[in-house]
């Protein structure tokens, strides 16, 4: 499963590019990773093969890439892929042949196909949610997929918001469910319900709901109509709406009984197939009256898996398959005659029947199913559907008349799109290719050639169903139900909305009359308020001022620690309390004390960054008299590195520090608080162990990953998730600060002075006046660069055994360049790193996560260091791993953030001093 997940990412990636050297015909290519995907769903259900795929992703967390194949996930998807391929075959005749934007819009609908996959047989509620919102961000991207478009800007940016909103609900729900199992597993919970919190339910049904456009969701799918027609026949037919009806399905074995879980599900479902029946009724745009209709139809499924028993599960089971079959056949009828009338709106055509018969032909066939006419898959679904609700009679009724509803208009859309108007006159219609054509009419067949296969369905769906605790009433798949009362409530809705239909002017007109709240505006208006909530709370705190930032931040960890002692009572310390351990650590201390007072009386900003810098060398020397060397290196060169960026910054800021808009007293008080807060928490975190230090487990772990250096392991084996991100984070974070300083637009270029002012000795390229210049420096500078880097790269390379690593030897080899740069100025840093800082950090982040693939793809997780052992002639035993790769990843990031700070605030700064100083 995870190969074919690849593979529609490979494909997405490459859409772009495809489509520029095949233009239309890459469509057929980009077919065919969900073509795969359904040929192997089908190997799967055919063989019986094993219903679940697990792959380790993150063991210590306990989570997997599982996926499950139950008749649920097999059923969808099929759905999912079955429809995809046909979408992205008729997408090659649906657009211009040099329309703008067609590699994105390919390569969005294959990653969108690859996440809705994930998303319906993932058996990890957490992987379900990753998948979940990558369908989310997909949707979007398709939606908007006109970017001159107000309107498609604004659908997407609704629907985005919306099922956004949902989906963090859902995720609080879902954390509160695996947390009351035990386990994120969904065949676990499934097998074993946990006791969830009505919260959690709720929370779960908001994700659920608002992603199907249930009310009061709805309004976000209507929007959604300004997408390309091939994108609503895909998403908001056969695939994104349905992952909430498959979320009520799949969950509803487990949670089904529970009181709030009908009572939200069912009562809502029932509003939304009335009021987007209605609503329908009066639409003239045939995309939008589609889209009504498909609001409608997801309450009715909602209402089925709602109602969590066993025979209204088997009628949503088949609705699902049905809507999708004729649904997605009518969306594309509509793109069809779009492009061969030049319009949607029903008023304007006039004819098209008769032009278009085949056409016209398919779109019979599938509103008769839509609207459950005999002998289609949507007669069969809707029969059972009925059936199962005789013991309900209050929802019978509403669930009959959102039926005559969808009859109603069924025909409005027929109508409008084929049928001959008086006073509008024959429109004349372009010839479609075939390849426009014959998905439609696939779909459409399927739904008449499935119907007689519904008993054979109920089979195959039956161990799913079984999965229900409660029976319901019986519900029946079958062709011909015989005269039952179902068929009998089924005839009566046809015929009711053959009546709606004759007096659809009237209903039109009253529905306009009736319609007194617009959603659409209710939806702006609130997203109106919230910016300017947000600005005015914006404004408040976010006031330009660093002080400002720190002193809230420190009052509420103030603000934290008293609450905690409050709420949680006195604590109980149990704590020996040691003066020092070894006569260096006072000794260290009172230094770092000193160095705090110097603080407070320094005046001018070089001696404050000083003795600022001498508290972090007084902690490096800590962390030494402690044991640990790694963290003491990495602290000294830190703070090395720091103290040079303060020198470089403070060159163009005043030599006296502006004074404190706070008083002395205030911040010598919160900076006191803040240390008794922080010590406090720190013993009491200590006394409040029980478990045994993890540290104790440590050294067999290193010992077990090959490492003698336990801090190394603990870095690149243990926790190498973390370490990832935190190499990601620095990245970003120093070309977010540099971007701030170096105003000018960035390039992949090394930028040098082309005529020095003074090249003088061959040594180094210096650009400094001959004041500044200092020719020992300089030649120590040269002399020690070479030397300084062999000493980087052997940290490296011991890192794994001793102390060192790829920061410390990124770090050491960044104070190298950073010493030829102050040296000999912003010329000698182009000759000293002829590479540009952003293809550094790519590089290294490449490797990084590159190590990552290498783990998950030959061995049995991601990031799993993989090692082997080489005997070099001369050099004798080596042992090699992945690990050095991961490392070597780190120490090239490193060395391109020292680069890019250097560039961003010494070299930039440099310019602007020199381009003052000609100005002037």
């Amino acid at each position: 499963m995870e190969s074919l997940l690849v593979l529609h990412a490979v494909a997405a990636v490459f859409a772009p590019w495809l489509v520029g050297r095949m233009r239309a015909a890459a469509f057929a290519v980009l077919a065919l990773p969900p073509a795969a995907a359904f040929v192997y769903i089908v190997w799967v259900a055919y063989r019986g093969l094993p219903e679940r795929e697990s792959t380790a992703w993150a063991p210590v967390l306990g989570l997997e890439l599982s996926f499950r194949f139950d008749p649920l996930a097999v059923v969808m998807a099929l759905l999912v892929t079955g429809v995809g391929v046909l979408v992205l075959c008729y997408s090659a005749r649906y657009f211009p042949e040099r329309e703008e934007g067609l590699g994105r819009y390919g390569g969005f609908m294959v990653a969108f196909a690859g996440s809705m996959l994930g998303l319906v047989t993932a058996d990890d509620l957490l992987l379900l949610y990753v998948f979940w919102e990558l369908t989310t961000v997909f949707s979007y991207l398709l939606i908007g997929y006109d970017p001159r478009s107000r309107a498609s800007r604004q659908a997407a940016m609704k629907a985005l918001s919306v099922t956004t909103f949902g989906g963090l609900a859902m995720l609080a729900g879902f954390v509160l469910v695996g947390q009351a199992a035990g386990t994120y597993q969904v065949s676990r919970i499934l097998a074993n319900p946990p006791h969830a919190a009505p919260v959690a339910l709720v929370l779960i049904l908001t994700g659920a709901l608002a992603k199907s456009a249930i009310f009061p969701f709805s309004t976000w799918l209507p929007a959604a109509m300004a997408a390309p027609t091939p994108v609503s026949a895909y998403l908001h037919a056969a695939a994104m709406v349905k992952a909430g009806v498959y979320l009520l399905a799949r969950l509803g074995p487990a949670f089904g009984d529970a009181a709030v879980w009908r009572a939200v599900a069912v009562p809502l479902g029932v509003m939304t197939m009335l009021l987007g029946g209605w609503r329908a009724l009066r639409e003239t745009d045939l995309k939008r009256l589609l889209a009504y209709g498909t609001v409608s139809q997801l309450g009715l499924l909602t209402v089925l898996f709602g109602a969590a028993n066993q025979g209204a599960a088997l009628a949503g089971t088949a609705m699902l398959v049905a809507h999708a079959l004729f649904k997605a056949a009518l969306f594309l009828v509509v793109g069809i005659v779009d492009r061969a009338a030049g319009t949607r709106e029903l008023d304007r055509l006039g004819g098209v029947g008769r032009a278009m018969p085949w056409v016209c032909a398919t779109a019979v066939l599938a509103g008769a199913s839509m609207a459950g006419v005999p002998p289609l898959a949507g007669f069969v679904a809707k029969e059972a559907a009925l059936e199962s609700l005789l013991d309900a009679p209050v929802l019978l009724a509403g669930v009959v008349a959102g039926s005559a509803l969808t009859a109603a208009y069924t025909l409005r859309f027929l109508w409008g799109a084929f049928a001959g108007k008086p006073g509008v006159a024959a429109r004349r219609v372009r010839p479609v290719p075939a390849a426009m054509f014959w998905p439609a009419a696939l779909l459409s067949g399927l739904g008449l050639a499935l119907a007689p296969l519904a008993p054979q369905y109920r089979t195959t769906m039956s161990r799913y169903i079984v999965t229900y605790r409660e029976p319901g009433h019986a519900a029946h798949l079958v062709l011909w139900p015989g005269f039952t009362p179902a068929l009998l409530l089924s005839a009566a809705a046809l015929a009711a909305g053959v009546l709606l239909f004759l007096v659809r002017e009237p209903v039109a007109r009253a529905g306009t009359a009736w319609h007194v709240v617009d959603s659409g505006q209710i939806f702006w208006s609130l997203v109106r308020r919230l910016d300017r909530f947000a600005i005015q709370l914006t404004g408040l705190y976010q006031r330009g001022s660093v002080p400002d930032y720190l002193m809230l931040t420190l009052l509420a960890t103030v603000g934290l620690g008293v609450f905690s002692l409050s709420y949680g009572g006195p604590p109980h310390l149990d704590v020996p309390v040691v003066a020092w351990q070894r006569v260096e650590q006072p000794v260290v201390v009172v230094l770092m004390l000193v160095s705090a007072v110097l603080t407070l009386l320094s005046r001018a900003s070089i001696l404050l960054a000083l003795v600022v810098g001498l508290t972090g060398y007084g902690t490096a020397l800590l962390f030494l008299a402690h044991g640990s060397p790694d963290l003491a290196l990495t602290q000294f060169l830190a703070e090395t590195f720091s103290l040079v960026m303060f020198a470089l910054v403070l060159r163009r800021l005043p030599i006296d520090p502006v004074k404190g808009r706070l008083p002395f007293w205030f911040r010598l008080a919160l900076g006191l608080a803040v240390g008794v807060v922080v010590t406090g928490a720190g013993m009491l975190a200590t006394g409040a162990r029980r478990a045994e230090p993890v540290g104790d487990l440590m050294g067999p772990a290193a010992e077990q990953a090959g490492a003698r250096n336990i801090v190394s392991a603990l870095i690149l084996d243990i926790r190498a998730w973390d370490t990832m991100g935190e190499v990601t984070v620095l990245v970003v974070l120093t070309m977010g600060v540099t971007s701030l300083v170096f105003l000018r637009r960035r390039s992949y270029r090394i930028e040098r002075v082309e005529h020095p002012p003074d090249r003088g000795t061959r040594w180094l390229a210096a650009t400094l006046p001959r004041g500044q210049r200092a020719l020992a420096f300089e030649v120590a500078a040269r002399l020690t660069f070479h030397t300084v880097l062999v000493l980087s790269v052997f940290l490296l390379v011991i890192g794994h055994s001793a102390v060192g690593g790829g920061f410390a030897g990124g770090i050491v080899a960044g104070l190298a360049i950073t010493v030829r740069y102050l040296a000999a100025g912003r010329n000698e840093l182009a000759e000293a790193v002829p590479v540009h800082a952003g293809v550094l950090m790519g590089i290294g982040l490449t490797l990084a996560t590159g190590t990552a693939l290498v783990g998950l793809v030959f061995g049995t997780a991601a990031l799993e260091m993989l090692a082997t052992d080489v005997t070099v002639p001369l050099v004798g035993h080596v042992h090699l791993s992945t690990g050095l790769l991961f490392d070597l990843g780190v120490y090239i990031s490193v060395v391109g953030m020292v680069q890019d700070v250097l560039r961003g605030l010494g070299a930039e700064l440099d310019r602007q001093i020199d381009a003052t100083k000609e100005g002037s």
